[in-house]
């Protein structure tokens, strides 16, 4: 397969190539007002880069087809793609992108009572924390992944919920300003990836020690590479259970150097 083959999209969404081009636009024009080092871009462009592979193009096909496939798909859209993205900082960034009066506009609405509240409630960190497990283990219940996965528009909001939760968890975890600002104080930054990976772990172990065919519909959409059902749900479950740990621990540890970096600067002389 060629390189052009393999990135031509297999579903395309205009949707979402707007969405990849509005962001890409706003960070350009913000990196021309805003510094921003070498590093900070080169994690954003890797991140989006990262989404874009495993949304648009033949990756969808083979997490159709393949159930480790789907793991690894999942794995890139729950951790590294926004782990790279949230570590990268591109908030300011892309505030600075937009034009003077849509920055007014935007701090004003950001002050209303009722944004507020809204925002306090929506951006809660056990809730974000909750969602993030959830939208991994929901998704792998034998009846519903069926479901998912012969539902195309549940198939969409199944890895944009994943893309989402994962965005929502890092920005929070990778938040290097002390509480408050930030939603989540700098010691549980560094304990919640260790209460979040721990059910993931759990649910990788079971599906990859499990003696029986937890999901089917992958025969039934035709496996692409052919691997016995049982060899494909061992795989996905490794997968679940050590790059995505491995992830949170790397997590952990950039919150970690945040704490102690804070608890430095507070120290006094």
């Amino acid at each position: 397969m060629s390189l052009l083959h393999f990135l031509a999209p297999w579903e395309p969404s205009i949707l979402l190539v707007a969405i990849f081009a509005i962001t890409c636009g706003l960070y350009l024009r913000g990196t021309r007002h805003a510094r921003v080092s070498v590093a900070r871009q080169l994690a954003f462009w890797f991140g989006l880069a990262l989404f874009y592979i495993a949304l648009h193009t033949r990756v969808d096909y083979y997490a159709e087809h393949e159930f480790f496939a789907h793991r690894l798909q999942h794995l890139v859209l729950h951790h590294l793609a926004p782990l790279l993205v949230m570590a990268s900082y591109p908030g300011s960034v892309l505030r600075a992108g937009l034009p003077i009066p849509w920055r007014t506009r935007l701090r004003a609405t950001g002050k209303k009572a009722g944004i507020r509240i809204l925002a306090k409630i929506c951006l809660h960190p056990t809730l974000i924390s909750l969602l993030f497990v959830a939208s991994v283990l929901v998704w792998l219940i034998p009846s519903v992944q069926f479901i998912s996965m012969i539902n195309w528009r549940l198939y969409l909001f199944m890895n944009w919920s994943v893309a989402v939760t994962g965005l929502l968890y890092w920005w929070l975890l990778l938040d290097h300003r002390p509480a408050p600002p930030a939603r989540l104080g700098a010691g549980l930054r560094v304990l919640s990836p260790l209460l979040t990976m721990t059910p993931q772990i759990l649910a990788g172990a079971i599906i990859t020690f499990t003696q029986r065919d937890l999901y089917p519909i992958f025969d039934l959409c035709g496996r692409a590479f052919g691997l016995p059902a049982l060899t494909d749900q061992s795989i996905g479950g490794l997968i679940m259970w050590v790059p995505a740990s491995l992830l949170e621990g790397i997590g952990g540890l950039l919150a970690l150097r945040h704490w102690t970096r804070l608890s430095q600067k507070n120290r006094p002389h």
